[in-house]
């Protein structure tokens, strides 16, 4: 790390933000960063992204070392978005020409990506994160503005410090408050969480839906031409997910395992039960549809009845380094509360 690192105590947000990988997520995070006046540049393996990106007025390059070392010399946040297969090799990457800046990431497992940044010694300035918003389309073609306005934007704690003594307390706590800022400047609510506990929870609500959309897709595709015929809102709604490319499919949940087994053992339970309910003439699915419905209100009830409505979650305000504001923040994830900066 260089030893000529400086922070002051506010959260500086007119250093840039480098993106790495300039797929959906990262084609968006750049499109709406730029929007709001952040200087923000990136990088693309692929150089037909890259041809397109500048044919869009973006500052984007195919050279990884030129983009580092550029980030290195200007402070910049550095935001992972490229697949987890793809992240070790970054993260050398990041540890020879990026030695002494903070970065974070985008991806949908938490815990993995935690380990590789372990493995590769970089956890003092490591901050997980992962916008809870998407499309069944991908690449730089399909990204937009807007995104990620009224989505949640999940940023970890494992590696937070009780104080900012230090350099390497002062680089990790200078890049949590980039990482809620960009965030936020982005139209996102930033909700705190450690890694397996965002893992779990993500495999009941993103990962286990893409498996059950899978399912009903193919389900309703056996029954013939005159099943697809008379499939409407309900089929389509249900299976909305099945149109995500297949290799992010496989990614999102081959990369979280024994968390989908959990939910994908609890969800089989209820439809063992259903079917059994089902097909006992004495018998009903009663208490399924009530529970369901009850649960589906729950939802709504915090998330807006429709996609748009204002979410009705707690707010908590924190001060980082503050004392006992680790505290606050494993309050908050218990609450499912979204956190600001004070």
């Amino acid at each position: 790390m260089s030893s000529d690192f400086h922070l002051s105590t506010a959260p500086q947000v007119d250093r840039p933000v480098c993106i790495l990988g300039l797929g959906l997520i990262g084609g968006c995070l750049l499109r709406d960063l730029s929007s709001v006046g952040w200087e923000v540049f990136g990088w693309n393996r692929s150089e037909s992204t890259v041809r397109a990106a500048k044919r869009s007025g973006f500052d984007v390059t195919a050279d990884l070392i030129e983009v580092l070392q550029r980030a290195e010399e200007e402070g910049a946040l550095i935001v992972l978005g490229v697949p987890v297969p793809g992240i070790p090799a970054i993260l050398d990457a990041i540890a020879e020409h990026a030695p002494s800046v903070g970065f974070t990431d985008v991806t949908s497992v938490k815990k993995e990506v935690h380990d590789l940044v372990e493995e590769h010694g970089l956890t003092e300035r490591f901050v997980g994160g992962h916008p809870m918003a998407g499309t069944a389309n991908s690449g730089w073609g399909a990204s937009m503005k807007g995104l990620f306005r009224g989505a949640v934007w999940v940023v970890t704690y494992d590696n937070a410090v009780e104080n900012g003594q230090g350099e390497h307390a002062q680089l990790w706590l200078d890049t949590w408050k980039r990482v809620v800022l960009m965030a936020e400047a982005v139209g996102a609510s930033a909700v705190p969480t450690v890694a397996r506990r965002h893992d779990a929870a993500v495999a009941r609500i993103s990962h286990l839906p893409h498996v059950l959309a899978e399912v009903l897709a193919v389900t309703g595709d056996i029954g013939g031409p005159l099943s697809l015929t008379l499939a409407a809102g309900s089929f389509r709604d249900a299976t909305r997910v099945a149109g995500t490319e297949p290799e992010l499919v496989r990614a999102m949940c081959e990369n979280n395992r024994d968390a989908l087994v959990t939910a994908l053992d609890e969800a089989l339970e209820l439809l063992n039960q259903a079917r059994a309910d089902i097909a006992a003439p004495d018998s009903d699915i009663r208490r399924l549809a009530d529970e369901g419905h009850a649960s589906r209100l729950r939802f709504e009830a915090r998330a807006g009845r429709r996609a748009g409505d204002a979410p009705q979650r707690p707010i908590i305000r924190v001060q980082p380094g503050a004392r006992k504001w680790v505290d606050q923040l494993r309050s908050a994830e218990s609450m499912g509360a979204q956190i600001g900066i004070f």
